[in-house]
């Protein structure tokens, strides 16, 4: 009974995502966590998705996880945000009620058949003694024994050298917005995973092919308020001791990272009549692809002028007005219904003050950041209240949003206020802020500090190169946030499987998703701080807005099993109406302002847009709205989703020349130093992956190529 296909350790987004994806792909999956009543806990914002996060929300969703899913049932107030900029950068996020959304996680979890929900502290990770029957399991991209490496250099690289795999993609371009297939790959069984075994403080052991460490924060964590420190997981829960030890006895490289989180302030103390009101969108969009919003009213446009941004803060936060072709009386017809605009709970905005300066200013030194306590480093792009008065000193106030945790608890999360410093100093500097001149204190902002690996120890499927079978996902991996963290527990969740059932590998490139760019980043690149995901990290983010995710990864969960046929047939549907709409546009001419046109030509035009144009195309179906979202955007920047479309052909052709493990880049003595240092730690799968590496320049990548060719 204690022998499982698959084991996780942690029971956050990351083991959650893990956990159901290998539980649905068939396998017997045992996920370990130190609280039941933790599971798929919000221990920082209540909130889910925001700017780029909303994306890999959406593309979670588009693949078959429950990200989307639980966060469309629990939010008590939705907005798109950046509606003022790009479509690329449009993103959906949810105000999560973070009590609901944790139980409906744990229930999903306690559900789930093939799923085992146990409590216990894991406290050792080792080989079993008694390895397990060889199972054989298949690998894309030359991911096989070396021997197969060196057969598929030589089946690429003439491909790479002349292009020739990519010139009928030239001359047929596919629909726009339409995931690219790679060329064919050779697929070849490695050597079955060894058999690990886990050990519980109790001092039970279980046993798995393949264990996923997804253990967040919690690893030799200890949390700093002012001077005091002590052992201590977020939200009070216990620190996982003992864990890490094991991990650095497996010659596991760990690093320590650092996070923080605001004060928690009690309703009833805040004076809203000094903050502004932040109410949710009229008309929510939700994650999940299968609810549908029709009008029988004009539809209005995404794109249109207006539109007006207001306040907004470095970029994150945007309060712009709905688009308009989402009219009064829309509502889901498809999956589970999201909060309605009337049960919504508002946010509050608010700011800090010169008072609030001088206060931090004057006690910095007892921060432990600045003291030298903590040793861990800190998110560049999340920094902590007394970071942002020390960095951005020429500033005069930065925003405050004031967010409900929940409709059953007054506690209210203060976005933008996340620190470090004594609690003493906590109210001081509540006691500047407009609207929180009296709050009541229930929990107080402190910073956390906690082990992490290094992601270049990782493979592209999340699989330790020096360790199979054993895979990292979250911040276990050195990322910041739920939605990273999720993803990453999805993609391991689907390797794992695969390699107990003998099945190819699963990546996603950095033209596919959000979530290929996330995972390339950590393991190609690396970080020295917390990685966040952002929108300008894609190289192709007009390719990746939030509406396609569907179009981009849902064939993918299909293929994979994580997709049920019904759904399947919903999104064929829906694409087919994109493309039908699309063909009709372009077919239909009328005479404008004297000429005559097509309304698809007339769309180009960045005056016009969908609503201008309903007076004069009667014939307009009656579709739903991401539908209509979907075929503007793809006529109206056409000619830019082409021009992608194209670099990212050009990227493919050295994307799938893989490189070998066996590859000595010292030996290679034309390569520059630096570039031989790099490519010696990171030790990427393929050239498109050592293009992207920091240190190597495109003279590195043509010299590896001619010594592939040659080899």
């Amino acid at each position: 009974m204690n022998h499982y296909d698959i084991i996780i350790i942690g029971a956050g987004h990351a083991g959650i995502e893990a956990g159901l994806a290998a539980a649905r792909l068939g396998c017997r999956t045992a996920i370990f966590t130190q609280c039941l009543d933790a599971v798929g806990n919000l221990p920082c914002n209540p909130s889910i998705g925001g700017s780029s996060k909303g994306h890999i929300v959406r593309e979670i969703d588009a693949l078959g996880g429950e990200m989307g899913k639980v966060a469309d049932e629990t939010t008590i107030q939705f907005r798109m945000l950046n509606l003022g900029k790009g479509p690329a950068v449009h993103s959906p996020r949810a105000q999560v009620d973070r009590r609901a959304y944790a139980d409906t996680m744990k229930q999903r979890l306690e559900q789930q058949p093939n799923l085992h929900l146990i409590q216990g502290e894991v406290v050792t990770i080792q080989p079993a003694v008694t390895p397990i029957p060889a199972t054989p399991s298949g690998s894309t991209a030359c991911g096989g024994a070396v021997a197969a490496n060196e057969t598929c250099v030589l089946h690429n690289l003439d491909a790479a050298a002349e292009g020739a795999d990519f010139a009928d993609a030239r001359n047929n371009p596919q629909p726009v917005g339409t995931a690219i297939t790679p060329p064919e790959t050779i697929t070849t069984p490695p050597a079955p995973p060894p058999h690990w075994q886990i050990q519980l403080l109790t001092g039970a052991t279980y046993t798995a092919p393949c264990v996923i460490l997804a253990t967040g924060t919690f690893l030799r964590a200890r949390v700093h308020i002012g001077e005091h420190n002590h052992q201590s997981g977020p939200d009070g829960l216990p620190a996982a001791m003992q864990l890490s030890d094991s991990l650095e006895q497996l010659g596991i490289p760990l690093q320590r990272f650092k996070t923080g989180t605001p004060p928690r302030v009690n309703r009833r103390s805040i004076d809203f009549t000094q903050t502004t009101e932040q109410p949710g969108d009229e008309h929510p969009t939700p994650f999940l692809f299968t609810h549908e919003t029709r009008s029988n009213k004009p539809h209005g446009s995404f794109l249109g002028k207006e539109l007006s941004p207001r306040a907004t803060e470095e970029g994150s936060r945007s309060d712009e007005t709905r688009p308009s072709h989402l009219r009064h009386g829309d509502s889901p017809s498809v999956g589970t219904a999201i909060t309605p605009p009337e049960a919504q709970t508002p946010c509050h905005l608010t700011f800090t003050t010169e008072q609030t300066k001088q206060v931090i200013l004057e006690n910095i030194h007892r921060s432990p950041m600045y003291s030298g306590i903590i040793d861990g480093i800190g998110a560049r792009y999340c920094p902590s209240i007394e970071d942002k008065i020390v960095r951005f000193a020429d500033k005069d106030r930065h925003n405050i949003f004031i967010e409900p945790c929940g409709r059953t608890t007054n506690e209210m999360y203060l976005q933008g206020l996340s620190s470090s410093l004594p609690e003493d100093v906590q109210h001081q500097i509540l006691q500047t802020i407009p609207g929180l001149q009296h709050a009541e204190v229930m929990r107080p902002a402190y910073a956390i500090e906690y082990d992490c690996v290094n992601p270049l120890a990782l493979r592209p499927t999340l699989e330790f190169r020096q360790h199979l079978g054993l895979f990292g996902a979250g911040q276990f991996n050195g990322s910041s946030g739920y939605e990273e963290a999720a993803a990453q527990g999805l993609i391991a969740g689907i390797n794992a499987a695969h390699k107990v059932l003998g099945r190819d590998e699963f990546t996603l490139g950095r033209h596919e998703a959000y979530i290929g760019i996330l995972i390339d980043d950590l393991v190609n690149k690396g970080t020295n701080e917390p990685y966040r995901m952002m929108t300008s990290r894609a190289e192709y983010r007009l390719l990746l807005r939030h509406d396609t995710a569907d179009r981009r990864l849902t064939p993918h969960g299909h293929k994979l099993g994580l997709i049920s046929p019904e759904r399947f047939a919903q999104y064929e549907h829906k694409q087919a109406q994109i493309q039908q709409e699309k063909q009709r546009l372009a077919s239909v001419r009328i005479t404008w302002q004297g000429k005559s046109a097509t309304l698809a030509e007339l769309l180009r035009r960045p005056e016009l847009d969908y609503t201008t144009l309903a007076e004069h195309d009667p014939s307009r179906l009656e579709l739903p709205a991401e539908v209509i979202t979907n075929v503007e955007t793809d006529i109206k920047y056409e000619g830019y989703l082409k021009r992608q479309q194209a670099q990212v052909h050009e990227m493919l052709r050295l994307e799938h020349v893989p490189l070998p493990r066996d590859l000595d880049y010292q030996a290679i003595t034309a390569l520059r130093i630096e570039a031989r240092q790099k490519l010696t730690a990171a030790h990427p799968e393929t050239l498109g992956a050592a293009a992207r590496i920091s240190g190597v320049n495109p003279a590195d990548v043509e010299i590896l190529l001619l010594y592939l060719k040659k080899r």
